[in-house]
């Protein structure tokens, strides 16, 4: 199905060696039995610089946010990170909106928060609650939505 949307997840972990991009696609496949990670993309601080991690492919349902069809719908791109205790870098992104503009347009998916929704706009972290919203009271969905134009 075509994406519409994209939607923006945190991983809710510190960035280390141990949590990382590999570590949450192994989760997804051994602990939740899914075909490969829930994600699309993903954002991760490799060393001093962030790589875009590649996970389903763009025309496959994601396994990220049922609600509103968003697996459907929805291109899910996850950064690394718990930005309910820090705040992501500007760098971070920078390098995220860089990579993820023209893929957005060459899907169609307008940069505007209507388009660009937090994962809390779709639902909340089943049994978090609002304590613990997605992708983190510290990520700008403002802030990342405008660098996206």
């Amino acid at each position: 199905m075509k994406k519409t949307h994209v939607v923006i997840h945190h991983s809710a972990t510190k960035d280390t060696d141990s949590m990382s991009w590999g570590a949450i696609r192994k989760w997804h496949i051994i602990e939740n039995g899914f075909f490969d990670i829930g994600y699309h993309l993903g954002i991760e601080e490799i060393g001093k610089h962030f790589e875009v991690m590649l996970g389903r492919p763009f025309d496959a349902d994601g396994a990220h946010a049922r609600e509103q069809n968003m697996n459907r719908i929805g291109l899910g791109v996850m950064f690394c990170g718990n930005f309910n205790k820090t705040t992501p870098s500007l760098e971070m992104l920078q390098y995220a909106a860089a990579r993820l503009r023209p893929i957005m347009q060459s899907l169609g998916i307008p940069a505007d928060r209507e388009h660009v929704l937090a994962h809390g706009d779709v639902a909340p972290h089943k049994g978090l609650g609002s304590e613990f919203p997605c992708p983190g009271r510290n990520f700008n969905m403002t802030e990342f939505v405008a660098l996206l134009r």
